[in-house]
């Protein structure tokens, strides 16, 4: 593992951790011993989780637990909030599962530690040796899952939504309403959501993942159903926020007028088409125009408004700069 200089900033990793009882110990151990905090948080596991992290008796290790399973982002949320209380700068979510590699923390972290993104997150599709070595249906389910997350969040820069694998910057999870990110499946999509409204830098970091023989407990057609209509009510919250109550923009004018002349032109058409008519009776000139016109032009608007929406990925990180101090270096 390359060296990175931590400079005196207090990074800590959140351990979801459901069923990995053959996995956690590994993973802990291959968290470098520069990272001070581990946060473990058992989410009701049935099988030894809990005991095979007490048996590391790791002094970095802070274990939480959930008593009944309540989902990974339930999970999560208790994680942050336990970053927050121990006032660390940085928060890594790395899965107990070992499909996340440390390897990659220091390429993870340094876009924080040098003031680039608010949030830096892990891309498996960086190359074709990554490919090779995903599974054939979760690339095929990422790659839609991905146009509609990017839709939602505002984050056309990123790719690889569904990687849980994420650095954070403390003062990002502070403007963020932990208690109303998702519980389960959808919560890195909800996250992403959640950081676009807000505005937040995130940054994509090549990296990827080990496939072992441990099995995912996310249903594949429940996602496909559940999914979409979340990430429809994420965007239109997004739109809702951001071009009408934080903000003022042209997108919000192309908005405003685009959509009222779609609608009109539809509207109009239904009606004629449900409209008794004479037999034989075809559409005026008139009739035509009065429903395509505002179709087009609203159409147009309303690519414009999506132009604008693509051109206006956050550049600007939220979080200060950290500050950097000769110290830590993590090997």
């Amino acid at each position: 593992m390359n060296a990175l200089e931590l400079s005196g900033v207090k990074v800590g990793v959140v351990i979801p951790c459901y069923r990995v009882e053959r996995q956690i110990a590994d993973v802990i151990r291959g968290i470098p011993a520069a990272i001070g905090s581990l946060i473990v948080v058992v989410d009701g596991s049935p099988d030894g989780t809990r005991a095979a992290v007490e048996a590391l008796g790791d002094p970095r290790v802070t274990l939480l637990v959930h008593e009944e399973n309540r989902g990974v982002g339930a999970a999560m949320s208790t994680g942050f909030a336990e970053a927050m209380r121990q006032k660390l700068d940085i928060v890594v979510k790395m899965d107990g599962d070992g499909q996340m590699d440390p390897e990659h923390l220091p390429r993870l972290i340094a876009p924080l530690l040098d003031g680039q993104a608010d949030v830096a997150k892990c891309n498996r599709y960086g190359s074709l040796a990554s490919l090779r070595e995903m599974p054939l249906v979760r690339i095929l389910g990422n790659a839609g899952l991905t146009f509609l997350v990017k839709l939602a969040s505002g984050y056309w820069n990123t790719f690889d939504p569904a990687n849980g694998y994420l650095a954070l910057r403390a003062g990002v999870l502070q403007r963020l309403a932990l208690e109303r990110l998702p519980r389960r499946y959808f919560f890195e999509s909800g996250l992403l959501i959640a950081l676009g409204i807000q505005r937040a830098v995130v940054l994509d970091v090549a990296a990827p993942a080990r496939y072992g023989d441990e099995r995912s407990s996310l249903s594949i057609p429940g996602s496909l159903l559940g999914f979409p209509p979340r990430l429809l009510l994420g965007f239109v919250k997004r739109i809702f926020l951001r071009y009408f109550v934080y903000d003022f923009s042209p997108a919000s004018l192309y908005l405003l007028l685009g959509l009222p002349l779609v609608g009109f032109g539809a509207g109009y058409a239904l009606w004629w088409m449900s409209r008794s008519k004479a037999p034989g009776e075809v559409a005026s000139a008139g009739d035509v125009m009065l429903a395509a016109m505002p179709i087009i032009l609203g159409v147009q608007l309303l690519l414009q408004a999506a132009a604008f929406d693509v051109q206006s990925v956050p550049a600007r990180p939220l979080c200060p700069p950290l500050r950097r101090r000769p110290g830590t270096q993590l090997h």
